[in-house]
């Protein structure tokens, strides 16, 4: 009888390298039949590609030789060239919906917040509507300029009075306050308004409310409440550029004016030429009349006209931008209220010509060059004046006005003025 073998028993050593032979291979396996969703991503796309390029190789049912596929894509670029035009053409339109759009938004803010500053700038009274408002500007040791002025090219009384009837100009020598409250420098301006009612005293009119703004026509609007305090204008020689906001204010806010005109007070002008000058631009919504200069930026101390901020307009030896004279100058209502309500921001560099160049710098301005408003005196405004073409405004530069305009100004009225039935035939 034979004996039964018993099966042979599995070494436990083995058991560890059976173990990870399993896993190896399971891992084998599983990366020979799973794919990642990123190569599966890759196949689609690739299949989609050469299903097309079936689609297109076979859209004819035959096979085409290189200049028949030359040929189809010359089709197919005209094709996109066609295209391109209306593609063009509907952003055009697109654009030119969102402008009228926004053009019509803005028009509608204009005239909500126009009316708001309006009622801002002077509750106690409504503005006077006119065609101009000339503000002379002057000092409290100009008396004898001012007399000249009185006897040349300014109307004095009533006619100063029909003149702002009847044409819409109005004239006034502008000036502040000194800096001792109701001193004899005020009286002495006080007796002598009471005398001809020709001055215009200017004060400062700031918002005390919080610093919040609005982009409304193109201009900053404060959003908050319109709490106004008015501070007078102290006279003196380097608050020019002050000067000349505050002068914007206050006549933005007695008068309601198509334009705005700072002159010197030795300086002859034509009212006929003026009126007439500016009423060639009376269509356009925001423009800076003037003689157009870009002088030198002068750096060096103790020079007239130093300017401390020259830095600013780069390397030495620079120029100024384009700015008017400040002898003579006009802008529209637009730019003469942006000024009224953004003056707390302005900022003022040492000329008040510059600084109101540098307000400008930015906006949609139109600036005019019209050398006709800085004639010489005699014998070239004269000369221009025999030839029919009356200058509006007559100086001379090295004096940077009329020199001794109180004794001369009568001479260049005399052979340079228009005649003072000019401005009454002035078609406005």
């Amino acid at each position: 009888m034979k004996s039964q073998r018993s099966p042979r028993k599995i070494s436990l050593k083995w058991i560890p390298f059976i173990c990870i032979s399993f896993f190896t291979l399971g891992i084998l396996f599983s990366n020979r039949l799973w794919v990642s969703p990123e190569s599966n991503g890759q196949l689609l796309s690739q299949r989609r590609r050469e299903q097309e390029l079936q689609i297109v190789s076979d859209d004819s049912g035959t096979k085409k030789t290189p200049a028949q596929h030359n040929d189809v894509m010359g089709e197919v670029l005209k094709t996109h060239e066609a295209i391109q035009p209306y593609r063009s053409l509907d952003k055009s339109v697109a654009m030119l919906e969102m402008q009228l759009a926004a053009s019509r938004s803005s028009q509608e803010m204009e005239n909500l917040d126009a009316s708001r500053v309006v009622s801002t700038l002077a509750p106690d009274q409504p503005r006077k509507k006119v065609f101009m408002v000339i503000g002379i500007n002057t000092a409290f040791s100009s008396r004898r300029r001012r007399d000249s002025v009185r006897e040349t090219w300014m109307p004095q009384g009533d006619k100063l009075i029909q003149l702002e009837r009847v044409k819409g100009i109005v004239i006034r020598f502008m000036i502040g306050h000194s800096a001792t409250s109701s001193s004899i420098l005020d009286r002495a301006i006080d007796s002598e308004d009471a005398q001809h009612k020709d001055f215009l005293r200017l004060v400062r009119q700031h918002s005390c409310s919080s610093f919040g703004y609005s982009y409304v026509f193109w201009h900053f609007l404060p959003i908050s409440s319109f709490n106004l305090i008015k501070q007078e204008h102290v006279e003196g020689y380097h608050e020019l550029s002050a000067k000349t906001k505050t002068f914007f204010s206050t006549a933005v806010a007695k008068w309601d004016a198509e334009f705005y005109v700072k002159v010197d007070d030795d300086v002859h002008v034509n009212l006929g030429m003026l009126a007439t000058t500016l009423g060639r631009h009376r269509s356009k919504p925001r423009v800076y009349i003037g003689c157009m200069k870009s002088g030198p930026v002068l750096s060096q101390k103790n020079v007239k006209y130093h300017e401390p901020e020259y830095w600013k307009f780069g390397e030495e030896g620079n120029k100024y931008f384009r700015h008017a004279t400040g002898q003579i100058y006009a802008i529209s209502k637009d730019l003469a209220t942006y000024i009224s309500i953004n003056q707390p921001i302005l900022h003022k560099y040492a000329n008040e010509d510059v600084s109101l160049g540098s307000w400008f710098i930015g906006l949609e301005v139109e600036h005019i060059d019209d050398r006709n408003m800085c004639c010489g005196t005699p014998p070239d405004c004269e000369w221009k004046a025999q030839a029919g073409n009356v200058c509006v405004a007559s100086f001379d530069w090295t004096c940077s006005g009329i020199c001794k305009s109180v004794d001369k100004i009568k001479i260049v009225h005399e052979r340079c003025g228009e005649g003072d039935d000019a401005v009454w035939n002035t078609l406005l």
